[in-house]
């Protein structure tokens, strides 16, 4: 049994939702369901659910974009004995009618996401044929970390002067 208990739920998704699904538990966060990686949110729900519990987000996007990710993760949760919930549109991996259909669902937003890059793609090419396209503003001040750097001031502190990763902050010095 998982520290929750059996017939908890976890919620991770748009807070307002919650009552209307009967989540106890509420967790958030605002990081891009491209991948696991950075979900600290997600990863603490993981390590605490257990057999009998339920994870329910509101959208499939809102867990994860990549087919592979969710299929992934509908496998550690069965592995649990725990299972997901999907309230846009209402389907649970509790059956096996479910695990197909999320299946297809998961597919449906990989698939989507494809589209969205290349419509952005398309987008940006075409802006660049009528010579609107300038790119995101630059909004590195070369030569004022130049002029630190002459006065002697390192990389980690030209960091925490202006606010920058000493990454870029070592891109701009060799560009110079």
């Amino acid at each position: 049994m998982g520290l929750l208990g059996p017939r908890h739920l976890v919620f991770v998704a748009v807070f307002e939702r919650r009552k209307a699904a009967g989540c106890e538990i509420v967790r958030q966060e605002k990081v891009l369901g491209r991948s696991r990686e950075g979900r600290t949110e997600l990863q603490t729900v993981l390590d605490f659910i257990g057999p009998g519990d339920t994870l329910v987000v509101v959208k499939l996007d809102r867990l994860g974009r990549s087919s592979r990710d969710v299929l992934n993760l509908v496998h550690e949760l069965d592995q649990r004995g725990a299972s997901l919930r999907i309230l846009e549109p209402d389907v649970s991996t509790a059956g096996p009618l479910g695990k197909m259909v999320l299946t297809v669902l998961g597919m449906v937003a990989e698939m989507e996401l494809g589209f969205v890059r290349e419509q952005q793609a398309a987008g940006i090419a075409k802006a660049k044929a009528e010579d609107v396209y300038k790119g995101r503003p630059v909004s590195l001040d070369h030569e004022q970390i130049r002029t630190l750097h002459s006065q002697g001031i390192g990389a980690t502190a030209i960091t925490r002067q202006l606010g920058y990763s000493r990454g870029t902050i070592y891109k701009a010095l060799s560009a110079a």
